[in-house]
């Protein structure tokens, strides 16, 4: 209950949305006067751990309750603000400015979202789209610092970002233009041909033309230089 309040924090959330995601539309006869007694101890909870006036506060509205926090004090709307400023820093030319915020909102990042909450349908939207956001992140990060020249720093991140995400050509196009950049063909090349395997056992495709005509600039020995031409920027709208 304090995780689906808190991802509408701030706003009011309705008490048949609390039934529905706490007994996922079997609520017992019971369920009204056990949700006055979830809310009861959270707002002792709640008013322990506040330090302040300012602290959070659990209040009842018509209809719902409304769980006021103040800014900064959710990592997961921190780490949504700073990744708007990456991308608006970005988009205005002042890497190593999005670079900086991308490092910031990265870090308040400490596993898996809700990890050790039972999620109903709500918060499995929830955790999915921060998830999503997360992913994004990761790619206007590495987009940074290859616009910045960090492609061989990043290739060892790469490496295991292609690994994580086995089927996110984004991901093998940047380790292959990393590696590229770092003369080492060979190990780009084979960056190519092991995705083009995926592709056609996994789903009965072949590379996207950026990885083809990748490919191809590789065995001419020409690399592609400069920022990636399908930035995230451009290419990913925001999740």
């Amino acid at each position: 209950m304090l995780a689906l309040l808190l991802s509408s924090a701030n706003e009011v959330t309705p008490t048949d949305v609390l039934m529905e995601e706490l007994w996922e539309g079997r609520p017992p006869a019971s369920a009204q006067t056990t949700l006055q007694t979830y809310v009861y101890q959270l707002r002792k909870l709640l008013s322990r751990g506040a330090a302040t006036e300012e602290g959070p506060r659990l209040v009842t509205k018509h209809g719902g309750y409304l769980l006021t926090i103040g800014d900064g004090a959710l990592d997961a709307v921190e780490f949504e603000r700073l990744v708007d400023v990456a991308r608006e820093s970005l988009q205005a030319g002042e890497v190593e400015r999005a670079s900086g915020a991308l490092r910031q909102a990265l870090d308040l990042w400490h596993g898996p979202a809700l990890a050790d909450v039972v999620a109903g349908p709500r918060l499995e939207i929830y955790r999915t789209r921060l998830e999503e956001l997360r992913v994004h992140a990761i790619k206007l990060k590495i987009e940074a610092q290859m616009r910045m020249g960090q492609h061989h720093e990043l290739i060892g991140e790469l490496k295991e970002l292609t690994t994580v995400y086995t089927l996110d050509e984004w991901f093998h196009l940047q380790l292959m233009e990393a590696l590229s950049r770092a003369s080492r063909r060979h190990e780009a090349l084979e960056v190519y041909h092991h995705l083009r395997y995926l592709l056609r056992e996994e789903l009965g495709l072949e590379p996207s033309s950026e990885m083809q005509e990748l490919q191809q600039a590789v065995l001419a020995s020409h690399p592609k230089n400069g920022r990636p031409r399908h930035g995230v920027v451009r290419a990913a709208g925001r999740p």
